[in-house]
């Protein structure tokens, strides 16, 4: 049985622009886990906005973006849509690879499913 991999590279297509000017394209996104998507729903402002919540998925699950290490959900906010949705996507991806590397012998049709059916709302991605 081969490793499971938990943490990803990931390249933004514009970056995360923090107040000094300086870009932020390359990052490190971890899987995430079951508390990742779990505890968030306790935050307040996900109670109030429930597409909040990847957001805070997202600030838990990068642990790198360029040369920050602390990042936090006002670093997400401030993210362009474009690089949003492929973090997001990215983050389903990662979802998905855990279940092929978990179920190697699995019908693509099951992990497609699974791999969609998480805690993120009703905010659809892009195929």
């Amino acid at each position: 049985m081969g490793v499971l991999q938990t943490e990803f590279e990931f390249v933004l297509p514009k970056g995360y622009v923090d107040e000094n000017g300086n870009l932020h394209r390359e990052g490190v996104m971890r899987t995430a886990t079951a508390a990742d998507e779990i505890l968030p729903m306790k935050d307040p402002r996900v109670r109030q906005n429930p597409a909040y919540l990847s957001v805070i998925i997202l600030s838990r699950v990068v642990t790198r973006l360029g040369s920050l290490s602390m990042i936090t959900p006002a670093v997400i906010e401030a993210l362009f849509t474009t690089d949003l949705l492929i973090s997001k996507k990215c983050t389903t991806g990662l979802t998905r690879t855990a279940l092929i590397q978990s179920r190697p012998n699995a019908r693509s049709a099951d992990i497609n499913l699974r791999s969609r059916s998480s805690l993120w709302g009703n905010n659809r991605l892009p195929p």
